[in-house]
């Protein structure tokens, strides 16, 4: 692997054909080695990076649009975070904090504590990813309410674990074939504004009704749902969705678990999604903009409720390792000192008002929708609702040849998510959205 130290720079430039003489070789590589169950991608490898600005090993420099899937928030290679992870390197890289603590996990659980929703006195476990931080609020909501049910809603996505697939809507590629799953587990109908046309209350209604019927109230351990649904295709609900779920848990003895890992973190220009509607959720689930890149995840939550495990029925080898727990610490700082709620919401108001002009003449763009840097592009076959995978594999196809990078979502495989860095330059945003805008009409 080169170590080469030419600058970055700040713009998309393309020398070979995408992907590279020395990409091809590598994909060639990987088959050889790598399980193939993981997913192909765009076989483009990456050496270094900046900023929002990705290099190829071929000298490719790609925008990227999709942080890593909302992981590096403040930007690739941002000077504090890589000198705060430096130092803490040199000083030790593990110990394991339940063997013998470091003030780093500490710290980390500090902060979450002080930006988290609500004023309550909270307490936090550190794990190393979201599926992980999904599934230990799981166990700690059925063991501080004494009950078993959990309940998620459609197109919700939450990971890859057994239990976490569970909690997954999505069969391909997630479950298919992984089974059986964990049990007590319970779907009901999600607030989905371009397909349901349903108001908030009307959507949580119907929501709370299936509850009631199929569940119980009083055998429910929780609700468990994005606020923003992430895989699902950026699905905000309809206001007044979440707080009538939220109301209805604390009118049952039940929890609310607000899985923020990927609308976290200022990316929907509040600190958390849930801000938006005043929610303050039992429980936080957080991991991807965590921590700048390093995995860490966290469970946050009310004092009562996460004291109530037992001694050492929380944990994990890894969970908050200091170097992780030192990135967490600069990403926040670079978060909070920036102010990148305010960067997030200027990129919407970039990005919302030009995807809707390209919407008005592009009759295969269905829905244009999301919160600050968290915006999506919903597909369909004109004329109608009808979900259009093909045309959005296109679409991806079509940019990444071009050197910018955009992920799909969304549960029919239709929907273009854009999730660029908060400190990504306006001029680099138009940049890519203009490929994008090419590549629409291009279908």
């Amino acid at each position: 692997m080169s170590h080469a130290t030419t600058p970055v720079g700040t713009e998309r430039k393309i020398v070979t054909e995408l992907p590279g003489p020395k990409s091809q070789a590598m994909h060639e590589r990987r088959k050889a080695t790598v399980s193939h169950g993981l997913t192909q991608g765009f076989p483009v490898y990456i050496e270094r990076a900046e900023g929002s600005i990705l290099v190829d090993i071929d000298d490719n420099r790609l925008l990227d649009l999709g942080s890593g899937i909302a992981v590096t928030t403040v930007g690739h290679a941002v000077p504090a975070i890589t000198d705060a992870v430096s130092r803490q390197v040199a000083d030790f890289t593990h110990t394991c904090f339940m063997v013998t603590p470091y003030e780093e996990y500490i710290e980390v659980c500090e902060e979450l504590a002080a930006i988290t929703p609500g004023d309550h006195h909270k307490t936090s476990a550190l794990f190393n990813s979201g599926a992980e931080a999904v599934e230990n609020a799981v166990k700690i909501a059925r063991l501080a309410t004494g009950r078993d049910a959990i309940v998620v809603v459609d197109h919700a996505y939450h990971g890859r674990t057994n239990l976490t697939m569970a909690l997954t809507a999505k069969n391909m590629p997630y479950k298919d074939r992984f089974g059986p799953f964990a049990p007590e587990v319970y779907r009901v109908p999600t607030s989905y504004p371009f397909r349901d046309g349903l108001s908030g209350p009307e959507a949580a209604q119907r929501a709370i009704s299936a509850i009631e019927s199929s569940v119980g109230a009083h055998n429910v351990a929780a609700i468990l749902i994005e606020p923003i649904q992430g895989e699902g295709g950026f699905i905000v609900p309809a206001d007044g969705f979440l707080p009538a779920l939220s109301a209805w848990t604390k009118a049952n003895g039940a929890l609310f678990i607000a899985d923020e890992i990927q609308s976290g973190f200022c990316r929907t220009g509040e600190w958390f999604a849930v801000d938006h509607e005043g929610v303050i959720p039992d429980i936080v689930t957080t991991a991807k903009g965590l921590a700048g890149g390093m995995p860490l995840a966290g469970v946050t939550g009310r004092a009562e409720i996460m004291n109530a495990v037992h001694e050492g029925g929380l944990g994990g080898t890894y969970g908050g390792n200091p170097v992780a727990a030192a990135a967490s610490l600069a990403t926040i700082k670079a978060l909070r000192v920036g102010q990148m709620h305010l960067r997030a919401r200027e990129i919407e108001q970039l990005m919302v008002p030009f995807l809707r002009e390209v919407q008005a003449s592009a009759p295969i763009v269905g829905d244009v929708r999301g919160r600050g840097a968290m915006i999506v592009i919903e597909f369909v076959v004109p004329g109608g609702k009808e979900p259009n995978a093909a045309a959005t594999k296109a679409i991806i196809e079509y940019c990444t040849k071009r050197g910018v990078v955009v992920i799909s979502c969304g549960t029919y495989g239709n929907c273009v998510r854009l999730l660029p860095a908060l400190s990504i330059s306006d001029e680099q945003l138009r940049d890519g959205l203009g490929v994008l805008a090419e590549a629409i009409r291009s279908i």
